[in-house]
């Protein structure tokens, strides 16, 4: 990335594109976006930013990364139960090492047991007392020539329930759920409200997407421009402030109920970002059996380039 801009890129707006500047902005100005889409430029009012990557970012400039600003990463470690990212483990210990705080992640495969997928992502994460909570990438697999259909709705919730259940068993912390906008309107409407929830919402505020559902990490640009990793990376925001921040990472803080445990006595702290709506009434889902669809070996793999949302 060259950071060396003409001055009239320079004087630009931090959200607006002029030619073929590179969008910038006041809390990271050494990171960018390729294609800036002014619907999302609220993502920039929140203070807290960080990536999420996998083995299609190469080889990855971790000093960089971190000098950068960035707060948080997650990466890809499983999917399905047979694949792991092939760059899991190098991404693990180069973030460990630049200090970034970093979290894995499991695509769930609709054609697999739940159980079998469970028991293949707790095999390959490493068990790290400093780690981020674990993540369920929900979402159809439309890319996929083996598994690209839907499956019924019941029996997604009965998978995803039993996978957060086993991987907060796992790891003593309440897992996240990464999701995209046609998987909430199909299967997550109304249901594991008491979860922290990142979503996908790159054309527009995710308020305005997805059906009364507050967020806790808004990934907002799949074209975002960051020293240390060459080409795209998907860019997020966190909800909150710093003291939140922290107070999640410490267990002081639920960001799923936005409560603070009172037994800490940690104060919370003005929301530095826009007003959003107060977490609704957890209505939980009760697994009652693993998913039953027999398994199918797993084929999933991203275009090369990110279709753009048109949502």
């Amino acid at each position: 990335m060259n950071l060396f801009k003409p001055a009239s890129c320079l004087a630009a707006a931090a959200l607006a594109v002029l030619g073929g500047c590179v969008a910038m902005e006041g809390h990271y100005p050494a990171k960018g976006d390729a294609r800036p889409h002014p619907g999302v430029a609220q993502a920039h009012a929140y203070p807290i930013h960080g990536i999420d990557i996998s083995r299609w970012q190469g080889d990855i400039d971790w000093t960089a990364v971190k000098g950068a600003g960035t707060r948080f990463v997650f990466m890809k470690a499983t999917e399905g139960g047979d694949h792991v990212d092939p760059a899991f483990q190098r991404n693990w210990e180069g973030a460990r090492r630049a200090g970034i705080p970093r979290g894995a992640y499991h695509f769930v495969y609709w054609c697999r047991p739940a159980h079998e997928q469970a028991i293949w992502f707790k095999q390959h994460i490493p068990s790290d007392p400093d780690a981020l909570p674990p993540v369920l990438d929900v979402e159809w697999n439309g890319h996929s020539k083996s598994c690209p259909k839907k499956i019924d709705r019941n029996l997604a919730l009965e998978k995803i329930q039993l996978m957060l259940t086993e991987l907060e068993q796992l790891t003593g912390k309440k897992p996240i759920i990464y999701t995209d906008i046609t998987f909430h309107k199909d299967v997550l409407e109304g249901q594991f409200d008491d979860y922290p929830y990142w979503i996908r919402s790159t054309a527009g505020l995710p308020e305005t997407r997805y059906n009364g559902r507050p967020w806790e990490f808004w990934q907002f640009t799949t074209t975002g421009r960051v020293p240390g990793i060459k080409g795209d990376v998907d860019r997020n925001a966190f909800f909150g402030n710093e003291g939140e921040f922290i107070g999640w990472r410490t267990g002081e803080f639920d960001i799923g109920t936005r409560r603070w445990d009172k037994q800490k006595g940690v104060p919370p702290q003005p929301s530095p970002g826009p007003e959003r709506p107060a977490a609704p009434t957890p209505s939980p889902v009760v697994a009652r059996i693993p998913g039953s669809v027999a398994p199918v070996a797993s084929s999933f793999q991203p275009p090369d380039d990110e279709v753009a949302e048109t949502q």
